[in-house]
């Protein structure tokens, strides 16, 4: 596996290396919260229903899961580096375009591809931060994954102000998806991009590892929180603008609630993931979710609404940094395979979640369908006991 050939850095690589990863982490939260924000752009530029934006959504997840089986072998073959920079131009491209189409038929696939581009750099960029984790000896998942969230929330607060200044949406999402690309093309240089070889790791196991075992368990976990996650990200601005009647620029505050308390909470789970168990801190986050989103939906009220969403991102900020971390410890899989392993069923949330909530919502209504978010983070509170411990 050409990518594990370096020997351990020295501190001052370290330090650029988490510098680096921290701008990664940072564009491609910008670029997933610019999309959210416009979900309902892409809905009135289409005149889609509900039912037909959840193939767009799906598509793009498809895209993503069908990547996973083989984002270890991308990244073991060109890098890390190479990855993002090829992942983040693939991304860019494709938000520019999401509006110039002349009809859907040409925006699914384009959408399959941006979230196989999405998942290769995900993993890759996960792959980097536990390994960073592990030769410096400090935690920085968290930290690293609440940089995501300062992005995410940067890319829905611009887009919210853009709004507001009446800037059409396909120049935004233009401007934002090629000043992302940019962005990781300047600082993607500091990388480690290739890693030390890791115990076991060899062929196919380096590559793609089929999850079984803690691998299943933790893979079912994901998934739980990514469903109820993604469908904050894919709907939680439409819900404000269709169910509570909120302007759009104000509804894609929503969205920047939501990340921005997922980001704050992030920059303090190192912190509580060295002081609380890792069961309890996830049991009690995901509960703390499922009665704020409970609370959300029984008042309706946009006040209510966002300070609702910051909580639910709080609540939902552990479970990637824990969960992720906790794959690369399964003994005899590669960090990047372990990963595309458990995200692999994870990332499935986001293939179920877009159909399932458009479903709901063609037969009931948004806000019935929104309720899968408190289901889902009831079944994570439930299901955290089984999280192996740190040793």
């Amino acid at each position: 596996m050409t990518a594990a050939v370096e020997t351990t850095p020295d501190t001052a690589r370290l330090s650029r290396a988490r510098t680096a990863v921290r701008w990664q982490f940072g564009a491609l939260g910008v670029l997933g919260g610019a999309w959210g924000a416009h979900v309902p752009s892409l809905k009135s530029h289409y005149a889609l229903d509900e039912a037909t934006l959840s193939l767009v959504l799906l598509s793009a997840a498809l895209g993503a899961v069908a990547s996973l089986f083989f984002a270890g072998r991308v990244v073991g073959q060109i890098g890390v580096r190479r990855t993002v920079q090829i992942g983040v131009v693939v991304m860019g491209t494709v938000l520019a375009l999401v509006l110039q189409w002349p009809g859907l038929w040409a925006v699914l696939p384009t959408m399959v591809l941006f979230g196989a581009a999405m998942s290769c750099f995900d993993v890759s960029i996960n792959a980097e931060g536990t390994v960073l984790e592990s030769l410096s000896g400090r935690a920085v998942m968290s930290n690293l994954h609440g940089s995501f969230s300062v992005g995410a929330m940067t890319g829905a607060a611009l887009v919210a102000g853009l709004l507001r200044l009446a800037v059409p949406p396909a120049w935004q999402l233009a401007g934002i998806g090629l000043g992302a690309a940019a962005l990781v093309m300047l600082t993607s240089g500091g990388l480690l991009d290739t890693h030390p070889a890791e115990a076991g790791e060899d062929g196919e196991r380096a590559h793609f590892a089929w999850p079984r075992g803690m691998l299943l368990v933790i893979g079912l976990l994901i998934f739980t929180g990514m469903t109820a996650e993604g469908v904050m990200y894919d709907w939680c601005v439409l819900y404000l603008k269709q169910e509570v009647g909120m302007p759009q620029a104000q509804a894609a505050l929503g969205y920047a609630s939501f990340c921005g308390a997922m980001a704050l909470a992030r920059f303090g789970g190192d912190a509580l993931r060295a002081r609380y168990s890792e069961r309890r801190l996830l049991g009690g986050s995901a509960s703390l979710s499922a009665v704020a989103m409970a609370i959300v939906l029984l008042s309706g009220q946009p006040v209510v609404s966002l300070i609702g969403y910051a909580f639910v991102g709080a609540g939902l900020a552990p479970v990637v940094p824990i969960l992720f971390n906790a794959a690369t410890r399964v003994p005899g899989v590669s960090r990047a395979a372990a990963i595309a392993s458990v995200s692999s069923i994870g990332y499935s949330g986001f293939l179920i979640g877009p159909p399932l909530i458009g479903f709901i919502a063609q037969s009931v209504s948004l806000t019935a369908a929104m309720s899968v978010v408190v289901v889902g983070a009831v079944l994570l509170a439930v299901g955290a006991r089984r999280v192996p411990v740190h040793d």
